[in-house]
């Protein structure tokens, strides 16, 4: 799958789902910037796709303060 095709598939989604889309407000954002950073990130694009993937399950939650935090 090409990148041209993939963000047209993105695109699609985004206007079947825009009422949903739009409830979620800041939130999705946050989310998308995560998803950015996964992509933008180190890692094959196995380990992206995985990243990604738990990413959308988990909508809201923690990502990039999550993986910046210091494990103790």
């Amino acid at each position: 799958m090409d990148i041209k095709n993939l963000v047209d598939k993105a695109k699609d989604f985004v206007e079947e789902h825009e009422d949903e889309l739009k409830k979620r407000g800041a939130g999705l954002k946050d989310d998308l910037a995560e998803l950015k950073d996964i992509a933008q990130g180190d890692g094959s694009l196995i380990d992206k796709a995985q990243a990604a993937v738990e990413a959308v399950k988990d909508p809201g939650a923690p990502g990039e303060d999550a993986r910046a935090a210091p494990a103790e």
